[in-house]
């Protein structure tokens, strides 16, 4: 291993180890205490309604973000010396790209059936769509310049701003008690302009003055380089989010039906998240090691052994005590509610693949085998939705994601093995099999001895991690590095 590969390795760490802190700190506390309670409170008819609206305004998110973001990360990574030059100009881009994403949103909106209450609050998620991609953008820099501190940061302070706003509509009588989904939207839009205010001011300290510019032949060259990551986070954006509109739109009671799929995908947003902290690293390490020719077999077997092994641990411990996890959460919540949370956590595992070697090809270049792939990936996933929420409801969504991520995620590993040659030890891989052995004998060994299964979460959790030290899994070199 050359010394380059483990300086960005122990870079990749210590500054997974910063992030991780920060979100674990802010993050989780939003999605299962603030997100959670708004459903509870507004009903999950009213959330159910809010959620799909959401997720519709993702679907066409593409084209405000163009694929400029992760263009962007993996450019300045390379070429750090252009970012002065370029972020101006494609933030002045922005500005022009956010009138298509809302031209095309409002319409395929009202295709669709959206009207009224429905529509004002598509527009106000619209704004806030914007705000957050102006927030991406500026992460992108940091990112690129390898300013990692800066941008764990930035990745929490629109969540803390929220928070805060939030716990006084909750929490207090400031408001009468009374609770609207509305309010949530307003509180996510000041929470989102003050974070975009303040990752721009940190951006204008670090490289000087921004100007703000639309030059044509620029952003035709910048479209023509990003078109290709912007049709894959398109489509990879569809197989995603497409269930929960879908839900809303084919069943009878959609509304209902979106806010018990929403309650096991918030918990699945919340580990989910940690899972793309390690793609924001590896972006713009993987850039500068291909740039470098350097070794990737090391990095990517670091980075591959640390996710895939977290994602089992936590995938297998909320699908085995799915409906303890549910119920602490949601007290009194449907059988439906526990099953879909069960078959959407599955999902984790090969989203975990996915960031790492998606995020690896995405690095190469690679992107017409990615498209190819994301573009099965939304047939397979309409059709089965199609076809199973009709058969099963919430749950079919739910499995309907969970064949779509498993079979995107091996076609992106065996693509990258294909590429790159990697070769892994085969210890490495007898390690990852005795690692899932092992926990689902640990589950039914607990069980069997215990009766009290919510008590067993923390214990069995914590021994699934001390397993995987045990088996090479983790390994203590990697807490050194870090320290």
């Amino acid at each position: 291993m050359s010394n380059r590969t483990l300086i960005m390795q122990k870079k990749f760490l210590s500054n997974l180890l910063l992030i991780v802190v920060l979100n674990l700190l802010v993050k989780p506390f939003f999605i299962l205490g603030i997100d959670a309670e708004v459903q509870n409170r507004v009903g999950e008819a009213i959330y159910g309604n809010y959620f799909s609206l959401l997720n519709f305004s993702f679907l066409l998110n593409i084209l405000l973000d163009v694929g400029l973001t992760n263009y962007n990360a993996k450019n300045i990574a390379q070429h750090p010396h252009l970012v002065a030059n370029h972020f101006g100009k494609i933030l002045g881009l922005r500005f022009s790209l956010f009138i298509l994403y809302a031209s095309f949103t409002l319409a395929a909106g009202w295709l669709i059936g959206y009207s009224g209450h429905e529509y004002y609050l598509l527009f106000l998620l619209m704004i806030n769509q914007f705000l957050v991609a102006i927030v991406q953008f500026s992460r992108s820099n940091f990112a690129g310049l390898h300013l990692f501190k800066t941008d764990a940061i930035i990745s929490i302070l629109d969540r803390l701003i929220l928070i805060l706003i939030c716990s006084a509509l909750l929490w207090t009588n400031w408001f009468g008690g009374e609770l609207k989904i509305e309010w949530f939207v307003y509180a996510q839009t000041v929470a989102y302009g003050l974070s975009a205010i303040v990752s721009l001011m940190l951006l204008y300290t670090t490289i000087g003055r921004i100007k703000l510019k639309i030059k044509k032949v620029f952003s035709l060259y910048i479209l023509r380089q990003s078109f290709p990551y912007a049709l894959l986070i398109l489509l990879m954006m569809m197989y995603s989010r497409i269930d929960a509109v879908m839900l809303e739109r084919l069943l009878p009671n959609g509304d209902a039906a979106a806010g018990i799929y929403a309650q096991g995908f918030r918990l699945l947003d919340a580990v989910n998240m940690f899972a793309l902290l390690f793609a924001g690293l590896l972006l713009p390490i993987f850039a500068r090691l291909l740039k470098d020719r350097m070794a990737l077999n090391d990095m990517t077997a670091m980075a591959f052994r640390l996710l895939f092994g977290i994602s089992l641990i936590v995938g297998l411990t909320c699908y085995l005590f799915q409906y303890e996890l549910i119920e602490l959460r949601y007290p009194g919540s449907t059988h439906e509610a526990s099953v879909t949370f069960g078959f959407l956590i599955l999902s984790f595992i090969p989203v975990a693949i996915t960031y790492v070697f998606g995020t690896l090809l995405t690095a190469n270049g690679n992107l017409r085998q990615l498209n190819q792939m994301a573009l099965g990936g939304v047939v397979l996933n309409v059709v089965l939705n199609a076809i199973l929420i009709q058969l099963y409801g919430v749950r079919g969504a739910a499995i309907a994601t969970l064949v779509t991520q498993g079979l995107t995620a091996l076609i992106q590993m065996w693509v990258a093995f294909r590429i790159f040659k990697f070769k892994f030890n085969p210890r490495y891989y007898l390690s990852l099999i005795l690692l899932g052995g092992g926990l689902l004998g640990l589950y039914y060994g607990l069980t069997s001895y215990f009766d009290e299964r919510t008590a067993l979460i923390f214990p069995y959790f914590l021994i699934g991690i001390l397993l995987a030290f045990g088996l090479g899994v983790f390994k203590i070199s990697d807490v050194k590095a870090v320290l």
